[in-house]
């Protein structure tokens, strides 16, 4: 009898510790839930310099027949009429016109000329997307563009996505800070959409079941 009774102790003891560690072990596998508020995720640069493949429009007052549409080749270069090819990457759109004002009256070929340059669209500006989504690779950026709108552009997450942990690597001033996010915490309504700026590379990773 008493050799029954110790076994039975024995195999509940089994079983409580087994309960135990499983418990744990879905702890620490779920982890603490990440606040996005809290991760320090430096502020979004906007930037509107001219960059490669970059499509803008340029008006000189006066000469209708000239094109109006240009794109930046992928030394950062353009042609352009009357003063030919010059570097437009690195310039923002109003110093690119003021460039091309300058040769022109530097070249005595027109005397005092009123140039437009305007934006069509940034194709350097990228952001990328790896991991677990559906489309991974980079895609054109957009002034305002969100978290929840990278993933959607990328196809949405795989089955296997780790919603909850994501990482968002970004370029800053001193260098490159690489932060955790959740898209849970947003697509729950505990936090707003984080906006993303040029540059930005996110990794979703798999779940461990």
């Amino acid at each position: 009898m008493r050799e029954g009774l110790d076994r039975n102790f024995g195999v509940r003891v089994v079983a409580i510790r087994f309960v135990w560690l499983l418990l744990v072990g879905v702890f620490i596998g779920c982890g603490p839930r990440v606040d996005n508020s809290r991760v320090g995720l430096p502020l979004p640069i906007e930037s509107s310099t001219i960059g490669p493949d970059d499509v803008f429009r340029m008006q000189i007052v006066g000469e209708k027949d000239l094109p109006e549409e240009y794109q930046v080749s992928s030394d950062g270069t353009v042609d352009l009429p009357y003063i030919h090819r010059i570097q437009a990457a690195g310039l923002e759109a109003p110093e690119l016109a003021q460039l091309v004002r300058d040769k022109l009256v530097a070249d005595q070929i027109l005397k005092d000329p009123s140039v437009i340059v305007t934006i069509k669209e940034y194709r350097s500006k990228k952001i990328t997307v790896l991991g677990q989504v559906q489309k991974p690779g980079s895609f054109p950026f957009a002034s305002g563009m969100t978290l929840l709108q990278a993933v959607s552009v990328s196809g949405g997450f795989t089955s296997i996505a780790k919603t909850d942990r994501l990482n968002l690597t970004r370029k800053t001033k001193t260098g490159s800070k690489t932060v955790v996010l959740s898209v849970d915490s947003i697509t729950d309504g505990r936090s707003p959409d984080i906006l993303l700026q040029a540059g930005d590379v996110l990794y979703v990773g798999e779940r461990v079941f």
